[in-house]
């Protein structure tokens, strides 16, 4: 019986601590600015967004990068003087999200302001191989998340990626590489990640 007892209360004084207690602290927050408008901060992804939301985690981007900007006071290298971001992360800033993807390694650079970073083309072409846009990557390519495909009457598509170098080489003559739904989803995705908003609590 004494055995028993103590393992509720080990596990209900960890539950407490670490589920119960953060409820209390920050189940009450919620974006700032009107709900609903631009100006809404965070704001509700759209449906586009959600999907790519579920293209990355489904790809395992999750396992390589993480979505949590450190404080200054992080080490010599913090992520602010790396360029990753203009502040520290903070519970506000995923009140819309879930799952919460704050990921537990970095292979690769964090995404948590990814979306001030680079643009939709380069975001393309990065996700089509890597090695296009970062020589030294080792992501692997997504290019199946791609499709080649020919011109229709020897034009090239609005939705075209413009590939370069060898990687445009071989590209057969006449055809184009044309994002497929699920691509254009993780790019929106990726997009919206931006914690560049200026939050009181955030500032140190």
């Amino acid at each position: 019986m004494i055995l028993f007892l103590g393992f509720v209360l080990t596990f209900g004084s960890s539950w407490a601590g670490l589920v119960y207690a953060p409820r209390l602290q920050l189940g009450g927050l919620d974006s700032v600015g009107e709900a609903g408008t631009a100006q809404a901060y965070p704001r509700v992804r759209t449906e586009q967004e959600e999907r790519g939301k579920r293209v990355y985690e489904a790809n395992g981007c999750l396992y390589c990068h993480s979505q949590q900007i450190r404080s200054t006071t992080f080490g010599n290298n913090a992520d602010i003087a790396r360029g990753w971001g203009r502040r520290r992360s903070v519970p506000r800033d995923y009140v819309n999200d879930q799952p919460i993807l704050l990921g537990t390694m970095r292979t690769g650079p964090d995404l948590a302001n990814v979306g001030q970073r680079w643009s939709a083309d380069w975001q393309h072409k990065h996700l089509y191989n890597p090695r296009m846009m970062v020589p030294k990557s080792i992501m692997p390519s997504l290019r199946f998340l791609y499709e080649i495909r020919p011109m229709v009457d020897g034009k090239p598509s609005p939705e075209a990626i413009a590939l370069t170098g060898a990687w445009a080489a071989e590209i057969p003559e006449g055809s184009e590489v044309i994002p497929t739904e699920d691509a254009k989803a993780l790019v929106a995705y990726l997009l919206s990640l931006d914690q560049s908003a200026d939050l009181p609590e955030a500032r140190e």
